[in-house]
């Protein structure tokens, strides 16, 4: 992206996925959220002497079935590495990840225009991007630290949670864009089951490294990393912030120097944390305690396990149910949507009508009561036979509406309310018209009117119909009935 100074943006990701385990990376010790202090750990994840990790399966191939999912090449043999350096968080003093033979590599995530902030969706640079990876390895998590007045708490619940990172290549352009690839990469995370991605828990956190350099300039500028940034939108605001920053003082004249930045999101500014280390400044060296991997029956076993991406889902749901593109991307964008809409409508005669429901009242109605759609008080088959109803024309659209709402807040069946209140519409065509010719005789001028040119006195007759009939009569059918017999 070539900004209002013309500086070119080059922006990498770093983005650390808690996984969804039941046990820690190394060792036996639970993992939960928002447990009391401390009371999740054993000797292998607080790094007491002579404790030994033992690898945890499922995080292997959560990890490998994320690189499934993303087009990785998967490495037929991997190995953990000890990465050294002393902080309060780190019992150990080193912390055990992969350097040289991580599990994953290259890959790709696309983006999709829903994926943007609603405020920049219709001005996309590039429509339909694939941000491609450098790799993702398997780690464990560290400690967390709370600071307080004048002291500071550590809570080793999380030391050793299975943390995945995935490295995307420099070639995110705009803090818009870092935003889709956060969406799209947290909803593929979330179809595959293998994290719930919440950044508000810490699920899924990401530090970025930006750089901007003059448009004439071919190679990257200097690359400067964003830490401590809890949430898609503040990647966004940072970004922004740090891209400003940075053109600004090559627009000085000044030189930049790599280092480690973090953002205050209640000032809206970035501040330097320390200068930036190396690798070389960990001194990786292979885990003495852990052998090397080999991934092949796991892969095997994990391809199994690889769902119907959001991509794809998009695109069935456009030629199955014919629903607009950008109604299926709306419905595949969650999926517990998705599933609700796919229980709904799989046996629907209009499975577009059924979209239509879901997409404007039933999400309406959802957000006015915080309500998640798997917290819905009207089951998938209920809303297709509500739909029916009015399909059919046994009730119209303007009752279905006073249906909907009672189903809701009730639970009963559309059919049950319809029955209680007596509100089925009339489709009878020998009923109805019996009451036209009532109406047709009683209201001489406006038929008169309209044989005489003014069409519109039309929807008067059609009104006293309705009226005759006690609202139930089926608009449609009173008005081709009123025409015909008034143009015959």
């Amino acid at each position: 992206m070539k900004s209002a100074i013309s500086y070119i943006v080059a922006i990498g990701l770093e983005v650390h996925v808690q996984l969804k385990t039941r046990s820690k990376m190394f060792c036996a010790s639970p993992v939960e959220f928002a447990a009391p202090p401390n009371t999740h750990t054993c000797p292998v994840c607080l790094g007491l002497p002579g404790a030994l990790p033992v690898m945890n399966q499922e995080a292997l191939g959560m990890t490998l079935l994320t690189g499934l999912m993303l087009g990785c090449d998967i490495a037929p043999i991997s190995k953990f590495d000890r990465k050294n350096y002393f902080y309060p968080d780190m019992p150990k003093n080193y912390q055990i990840s992969q350097y040289d033979m991580p599990l994953c590599a290259n890959g790709s995530v696309p983006l999709h225009d829903l994926a943007y902030p609603k405020d920049a969706q219709k001005n996309i640079v590039t429509h339909d991007k694939e941000v491609h990876l450098v790799r993702i390895h398997l780690e464990e998590d560290v400690a967390k630290s709370f600071h307080f007045e004048n002291s500071t708490g550590i809570d080793f619940n999380r030391a050793g949670t299975p943390l995945m990172e995935i490295v995307t290549q420099p070639e995110i352009n705009s803090p818009e864009e870092a935003f889709a690839f956060l969406s799209a990469l947290k909803q593929i995370l979330i179809y595959g089951a293998v994290s719930d991605a919440d950044m508000e828990k810490g699920q899924l956190r990401c530090d970025c490294n930006v750089s901007v350099r003059p448009e004439n300039q071919t190679e990257l500028g200097v690359k400067i990393e964003l830490k401590n940034l809890n949430s898609i939108s503040g990647v966004r605001r940072a970004l922004a912030y740090e891209i400003r920053r940075q053109a600004g003082i090559l627009q000085r004249g000044e030189q930049l120097q790599q280092e480690t930045r973090g953002w205050n999101d209640v000032a809206g500014e970035t501040f330097l944390m320390r200068t930036k280390e190396f690798a070389h400044d960990y001194r990786y060296f292979p885990d003495p305690d852990l052998v090397p991997v080999k991934t092949d029956a796991l892969v095997a076993e994990m391809r199994q396990r690889v769902p119907e991406l959001p991509k794809t889902k998009r695109a069935r749901f456009v030629d199955q149910y014919q629903v607009s593109p950008y109604d299926a991307a709306v419905l595949a964008n969650d999926l517990e949507l998705a599933r609700y809409f796919e229980a709904a409508a799989k046996d629907a005669k209009k499975p577009k009508n059924i979209a239509n429901w879901i997409l404007n009242d039933l999400q309406n109605a959802l957000s006015a009561a915080g309500k998640a759609i798997n917290e819905c008080p009207i089951p998938p088959d209920a809303l297709d036979e509500f739909v029916n109803l009015i399909d059919s024309g046994k009730i119209s659209g303007k009752q279905g509406k006073e249906v909907f709402a009672e189903m809701f807040t009730t639970g009963k069946s559309s059919v049950a309310i319809v029955k209680d209140k007596g509100i089925e519409q009339l489709s009878d065509v020998s009923a109805i018209e019996a009451l036209c010719d009532k109406v047709i005789a009683a209201n001489p001028k406006p038929v008169a009117d309209f044989k005489g040119g003014n069409f519109a006195s039309l929807n008067f007759l059609k009104g006293q119909v309705i009226k005759l009939s006690k609202g139930k009569a089926n608009p449609q059918i009173v008005g081709e009935i009123l025409e015909k017999k008034l143009k015959g």
